[in-house]
């Protein structure tokens, strides 16, 4: 039985997350704020966990923070819940290494299936079995977990690596939302192709930041596709 630990400072979502994740077959630990849910960490390590962003004390953003920067914890799968609308937000917690976020209120069956999805791509990290691909001066090196342009290493979250990795090897394919959501994120739900796009924002900020040419293409209603040329 996989185990669960839920940060939520609300009892009442705290009790529904626990009754709906315990009817799922999943072991729920809950916590209202982080020093007993880091005493709980000490003890016993979850499968994944569940991280509202406003919480009293310390927010959600800076335990995700230190989760990642810990070598013991940098690995457990995390899920953020907001009930924010602000983008910046969402932004920062994919950028911190957060697997996937849902919005408050969700509903019961979709938190469920976006469960499972990250602990399945959590048991099945590789996608191919492709391990070095150089693009017209952007190289990345699967097995060593490296992007680099121009001798810039360009520091990618798991996410934004694998999907990037997902562009490069069907250079020149164009990539619908939807396909991408399922083949990265293990689940298709209509309406959250936006994750896709945020992750695609994300990794086009930091290739800029490097000086790499924007090689991600949009496709109008169509998705994304990866060309290693620019366009004069």
């Amino acid at each position: 039985m996989k185990l669960i630990y839920c940060v939520e400072d609300d009892l009442g979502i705290r009790e529904l997350i626990t009754c709906a994740l315990n009817t799922a077959d999943f072991e729920v630990n809950g916590f209202e704020e982080y020093q007993e849910f880091s005493q709980a960490l000490k003890k016993k390590l979850p499968d994944l966990i569940l991280l509202d962003i406003m919480l009293p004390n310390t927010d959600g953003l800076t335990i995700l923070k230190i989760l990642k920067e810990d070598p013991a914890y940098k690995d457990i799968p995390v899920i953020m819940l907001t009930a924010k609308s602000m983008e910046i937000d969402t932004v920062k917690g994919l950028e911190r290494g957060a697997d996937d976020y849902i919005t408050k209120p969700f509903g019961v069956l979709e938190l469920i299936a976006r469960i499972k999805a990250v602990l399945r791509r959590a048991g099945n990290n590789k996608i191919t079995e492709q391990d070095f691909i150089e693009l017209n001066g952007l190289s990345l090196d699967y097995s060593r977990r490296l992007v680099i342009y121009d001798n810039n290493e360009i520091d990618l979250t798991y996410k934004e690596f694998e999907l990037l990795y997902y562009l490069m090897v069907n250079k020149g394919i164009v990539l619908s939302r939807d396909k991408i959501l399922q083949k990265i994120w293990g689940y298709d739900f209509e309406g959250e192709t936006r994750t896709v796009d945020m992750h695609i924002k994300t990794i086009r900020q930091k290739l800029e930041a490097a000086r790499c040419p924007n090689y991600i293409k949009t496709v109008r209603s169509a998705g994304y596709k990866f060309e290693d040329t620019v366009e004069a």
